[in-house]
């Protein structure tokens, strides 16, 4: 216990399963009591054995899966906003991160966003865009690129001024320092501005889908509010949160494999 308030103390690889195992187990043990008791009615909180059969019904029934087909659909509209994300975030950050004149162009213009509830825009999205799949993506890509960017730009300026200097002394250019010394010691921060972005989008996913998706988790969600099909409301954001969560997890694998010394337990 004596290292409980110590932030640097190290748990092993079982103590954090452990708990983590632990903590997920108390939390299904207190739902199935509230369900179990009628304290709370069910149109407010399914019982989890409704929801596993209304996750069971979504995933297969009468020879198709409606929840197969949902889960592609949004994760290709998350997959192009992400791609549009890196493609034109990063290199705004990274613009940002090195050119003080281009910082205070932009800062301004970007930085209140991150305050900014994203979801406002969706009228003038659908005014500008319609509601078809460009302002489903539009939506995704500015609600997780006003993160990305800041982000990216803060990575690029964390980097200590030495590594600048020091490739400079070498004879390099301004913007070879940049790409060949700042820029590779930037990269782990990146990598953690980009697992943010794509958490983001999947926070906005069922915004995104509302209106006008024929299909999509967010779609399904709304279709079974519509019915007061609550079981199947909490199926669907289960799998969306599962799916953040392997999305994180895979992310991070990646970015460990790229960057080992960057790795904290």
């Amino acid at each position: 216990m004596a290292d409980f308030w110590n932030p640097y103390a190290a748990l092993s690889p079982g103590q954090r399963k452990a708990l983590g195992i632990g903590a997920v187990a108390a939390l299904l043990l207190l739902w199935a009591g509230l369900a179990a008791s009628g304290w709370v009615s069910s149109n407010r909180l399914p019982a989890p054995w409704d929801v596993a059969a209304a996750l069971s019904y979504l995933t297969w029934h009468e020879g198709e899966s409606l929840l197969a087909t949902a889960t592609l659909w949004s994760l290709g509209r998350l997959v192009v906003a992400g791609v549009l994300v890196v493609a034109i975030g990063i290199p705004i950050g990274i613009a940002m991160g090195a050119a003080p004149r281009i910082n205070a162009a932009l800062s301004p213009l970007l930085d209140p966003f991150r305050s900014a509830p994203v979801v406002a825009l969706l009228p003038i999205l659908v005014m500008w865009l319609g509601i078809g799949e460009a302002m489903k993506i539009a939506f995704l890509f500015i609600g997780a690129v006003v993160y990305l960017i800041p982000m990216v730009r803060d990575a690029i300026r964390a980097v200590p001024q030495s590594y600048w200097i020091g490739a400079r002394d070498l004879g390099a250019t301004p913007w070879e320092c940049v790409r060949k010394a700042v820029l590779p010691m930037a990269m782990p921060r990146i990598a953690d501005a980009l697992i943010v972005a794509v958490s983001v989008m999947w926070t906005y996913i069922t915004v995104a889908e509302y209106v006008n998706a024929k299909v999509g988790l967010g779609q399904l969600i709304q279709n079974a509010r519509r019915f007061s099909a609550w079981d199947q409301v909490f199926a669907g954001i289960i799998v969306i949160i599962a799916l953040a969560l392997a999305t994180y997890q895979l992310m991070l694998f990646a970015k460990r494999k790229l960057y080992p010394w960057e790795t904290h337990q």
